[in-house]
């Protein structure tokens, strides 16, 4: 039996959801994932980004809850350093959680522009100014560090920071955003993930839907 629980909302809208998903899944936890019904009142504020803070994901560990995407990195670094969530390097690791922090605590004009939506494909999509910029920072951060590792990821191998970002490949993907080749290729790289591809398939499954996000744009 698992000892430890994640709780979820939507794997189609959610992307902290599915950050602190692939947290666990990245440094080897053996959990299990409980699903917070969409009819609960924080929940749908989340999605709807309507929530100052985020309670799920919440990751429960021998009697120990965490919630928030950076404590839940940060709580899984602690138990299992070796997992290799953050790179070894002191430097490196500064970095990682720089670039971390980056994608929790900004780029709110994508987000709101652009929300997740896994079943969805919006073609010829307008990306505004005001998103257009944020687009520009994260692709000038993954070009930057897929130079300065070698790849295939990040920081080399995978890290929280691949973890954070992959929400934005899934909404790169959705809304057909142009992207130079190297941004691209690594959008397709974390889309092609075993991981990812488990993700995608349970959110087709998913009956629920929220009306407020499936506006025709």
């Amino acid at each position: 039996m698992a000892k430890a629980s994640l709780s979820i909302s939507s794997r189609n809208y959610s992307s902290w959801s599915l950050r602190g998903w692939l947290l666990c899944k990245f440094a080897g936890l053996e959990f299990e994932t409980a699903m917070v019904p969409l009819n609960d009142a924080s929940a749908r504020a989340e999605l709807l980004l309507l929530s100052p803070s985020f309670l799920t994901p919440c990751l429960t560990y021998e009697g120990i809850q965490v919630w928030d995407t950076l404590a839940i990195a940060e709580f899984l670094n602690e138990v299992d350093p070796k997992a290799g969530l953050f790179p070894k390097d002191r430097a490196q690791r500064s970095l990682c959680r720089s670039i971390c922090g980056e994608m929790h605590s900004g780029f709110a004009n994508l987000r709101a522009a652009l929300p997740m939506n896994l079943k969805t494909q919006h073609r010829a999509f307008k990306v505004w100014a005001g998103a257009q910029s944020d687009v520009d920072r994260i692709t000038a951060i993954w070009r930057e560090r897929l130079a300065a590792s070698g790849g295939p990821f990040l920081f080399g191998d995978l890290t929280a920071a691949d973890a954070m970002y992959a929400p934005v490949c899934t909404r790169f993907a959705t809304y057909e955003v142009g992207l130079d080749p190297a941004s691209a290729a690594y959008r397709d790289r974390i889309l092609a993930l075993p991981e990812m591809q488990e993700w995608i398939a349970a959110a087709m499954l998913e009956p629920d839907e929220v009306e407020e996000l499936e506006v025709e744009f």
